[in-house]
């Protein structure tokens, strides 16, 4: 999982699943001690594992782009989790419960629901409160968040003041690609600032990029493939997001699978190539739907009625017009209401303590 190699630790994640069931449910308290040593080892107790298990399947579902798979077992976990610290307030708990939260916010910006992932954010600042040692080794992770949520607000100041800080606080390599990936984006999405994405760009070389992780080297090709389409160098753009291709669908990496096609049907459509874009953006408004990622249905869809418009056909092109419309509409709306919650402040928060207030002890129990 640590090398984003989606598809290959499927049966690992399996074989996991069953083994943990099989612990709860085949073993319990009461049955007698086994003789063998090895069946004695106390490694978590068995209610742990099961948080654990559902935390590996979200990290997993996200990975792959099961969105909705995503959700359904980070409520599942959330909720047992809570369950259990009413009767421990074990630290793992409320680490378990963070990293759940950073993979749920991660889900709804890709899924359109930025009023739900700051609110997530939030509640993430506060777990850290009640563990001040997981600030520490999570605040990079934190000011991540706030930057991809700026971004997906049009917030591009505070996107590129989160990820400073986020680049400056951790020490992990992986996460430092991760952030960088996303703020030379924010510098080609600017439109001067051109040559600090170059600069930036020029560090993390896809080809000699140092990392395991096989979704990183992935992302590595589809930005440099965006900065090459912003740059008009539609045959070098096509090569290194041909290659993101190549990569994401070894591992089943279907948001960049979805990503890519869609900036290559947009490539197509910019050199005149309408039947090649349609052959791109079909195929990715299909797997953006079932991700789903409202943002590639957005801008395929806008490609989808431009290209029916090109050919003459007037009915797929109002059937293309009505989705951008509806997706159009969706965005706006949950944008709306993020900006009016408190919690949107947070994205102003570079330095010091979290300026998270802590709830009423009545309010706190339904963050567990």
């Amino acid at each position: 999982m640590r090398i984003k190699t989606v598809k290959s630790v499927k049966p690992c994640l399996k074989q996991l699943q069953q083994s943990i069931q099989t612990i709860t449910v085949l073993h319990s308290d009461d049955e007698p001690l086994s003789s063998n040593p090895a069946d004695l080892f106390h490694w978590l107790p068995k209610e742990h594992m099961c948080v654990l298990v559902y935390l590996v399947t979200v990290m997993h579902s996200m990975q792959a782009g099961y969105m909705d798979k995503a959700q359904k077992y980070t409520d599942k976990a959330l909720l047992q989790i809570g369950k259990l610290k009413i009767l421990d307030s074990h630290p793992i708990l409320s680490a378990f419960q963070l990293m759940l939260l950073e993979h749920i916010i991660m889900c709804r910006l890709v899924m359109g629901n930025k009023s739900l992932a700051i609110q997530e954010i939030s509640q993430a600042c506060l777990v850290c409160q009640q563990q001040p040692k997981l600030f520490t080794t999570h605040g990079a992770q934190l000011h991540t968040l706030l930057g991809l949520y700026s971004m997906s607000m049009n917030c591009m100041e505070s996107a590129e003041a989160q990820f400073t800080t986020a680049c400056r606080l951790t020490t992990q390599t992986e996460l430092w690609i991760f952030i960088s990936l996303n703020l030379a984006i924010v510098y080609l999405r600017c439109g001067n600032r051109q040559q600090e994405a170059v600069s930036l760009l020029e560090r993390i070389q896809p080809e000699n990029i140092r990392t395991n992780s096989h979704c990183l080297k992935a992302a590595a090709f589809y930005v440099k493939g965006l900065q090459s389409f912003f740059q008009n160098r539609y045959n070098d753009a096509k090569r290194y997001l041909r290659e993101t291709l190549k990569m994401s669908n070894t591992e089943d990496l279907n948001r960049l699978t979805a990503c890519s096609l869609v900036l290559l049907g947009h490539i197509f459509l910019s050199l005149g190539n309408t039947r090649e874009s349609l052959n791109m953006v079909m195929p990715a408004m299909q797997l953006a739907s079932k991700i789903p990622d409202v943002h590639v249905q957005l801008w395929a869809s806008a490609l989808l009625k431009d290209l029916y418009q090109l050919s003459g056909d007037p009915i797929r092109e109002s059937e293309g017009y009505q989705m951008h419309t509806t997706f159009s509409s969706q965005l706006l709306k949950d944008h709306f209401q993020s900006s009016q919650l408190s919690e949107h402040a947070l994205i102003q928060w570079t330095e010091g303590p979290c300026p998270v207030q802590q709830p009423p002890d009545g309010a706190s129990a339904s963050l567990l």
